[in-house]
């Protein structure tokens, strides 16, 4: 219970601090056990410029899978025009799945 605490903690503290606009959204990062998700969003207008799940994915690690969804977000986020954000992670350590999302990203040219 006490890590459920921290992390928290942690992730209002993170938030409190990261916002997206609409030239820089919020890339929000939430990994599950099993999945990865990555949104784009503009908190001046309460949308969701972009999205990206390994949801459809079955096969590899979670870190490959993770790497698979920061290429795609990536992607999604070139065609609708957007070239930097500000990473939201979510009361994550940046470590491991997080660290390699972050790292496909970057290689596919998003910059936080």
């Amino acid at each position: 219970m006490n890590q459920l605490n921290n992390l928290a903690l942690r992730k209002n503290r993170v938030r409190a601090k990261v916002g997206g606009t609409a030239e820089r959204p919020r890339l929000s990062v939430f990994i599950s056990n099993r999945n990865v998700s990555a949104q784009l969003i503009d908190d001046t207008e309460g949308k969701t410029l972009a999205s990206a799940s390994s949801l459809n994915t079955k096969e590899g690690s979670l870190s490959e899978k993770a790497a698979n969804v920061g290429a795609e977000i990536a992607e999604k986020a070139q065609k609708a025009g957007i070239k930097k954000a500000v990473l939201d992670r979510n009361g994550h350590q940046y470590a491991g799945r997080l660290s390699a999302l972050a790292t496909a990203a970057r290689e596919k040219g998003l910059e936080f």
